[in-house]
């Protein structure tokens, strides 16, 4: 007799450090096809523009206000309980312009069958890994004692 293997639901918690510097990404979540990300960007903090081949994503602001610009550097500004959908293929950059730690979910979705791994490239098509130079990345500083999610506030 087979027994099915069926899935089981996974809890997960929003609750991460905030930041006096630089930025985190901490999975939360991942199946085969989607991942979930908490992302904290201290003051300032920014990456650069880039798409996504073969995941659709969305982000939605849990705290502060952050900037994302398009290929053509428009703005759209969206603040806390907003989000922004982002298909793959097209091409954005973002950055924290509140005045407290950017606190992003996001929320990815990849193709069925595509590779493992990030399939994140700059507008000349060449990979452009999230922890560069290129992209700007700073680690972030942990303040201690701080978090977002934190039950006992």
């Amino acid at each position: 007799m087979t027994v099915d293997a069926r899935p089981k639901a996974e809890v997960f918690s929003l609750r991460t450090e905030l930041l006096s510097e630089g930025r985190t990404n901490i999975v939360v979540s991942r199946t085969d096809l989607m991942t979930v990300t908490v992302k904290v960007y201290s003051e300032g903090g920014e990456n650069a523009l880039h798409t996504h081949l073969t995941q659709d994503h969305a982000f939605a602001v849990l705290q502060g206000e952050a900037t994302f610009y398009d290929e053509a550097d428009h703005p759209q500004v969206l603040h806390k309980w907003e989000g922004i959908s982002l298909p793959r293929g097209a091409y954005y950059w973002f950055k924290s312009t509140g005045d407290e730690n950017l606190v992003l979910l996001r929320f990815g979705a990849n193709l069925a069958g595509s590779p493992p791994g990030d399939s994140r490239v700059n507008l000349e098509g060449k990979p452009l890994p999230s922890d560069s130079a290129e992209n700007k990345h700073i680690p972030g500083v942990p303040i201690p004692g701080r978090f977002f999610g934190d039950l006992r506030e």
